[in-house]
């Protein structure tokens, strides 16, 4: 996992009262809230990246990638 930096947080008296009693690891909980979280938000970067790619490509003319692709296969 690397390094690690301290959060903290509140919640409900009660919430917490219900996780210890299921001897729920509540640092472990969080961590895996927090990398769900990181997760989600870098495929929503990806995804946007992906649709302005998408938007730039669409603008080439197909003879073009195809001159291209051409061009490379001969290089090789």
């Amino acid at each position: 996992m690397g390094q690690t930096e301290t959060v903290s947080g509140k919640v409900p008296t009660e919430h917490k009262r219900v996780l210890q009693e299921h001897d729920v690891n509540i640092s472990k909980l969080i961590q895996e809230a927090v990398e769900k979280e990181v997760k989600r938000i870098e495929e929503e970067q990806l995804r946007k990246a992906l649709t302005e790619a998408s938007i730039h490509l669409q603008s080439v003319p197909d003879e073009h990638i195809v001159d291209s692709i051409r061009r490379s296969r001969d290089t090789r």
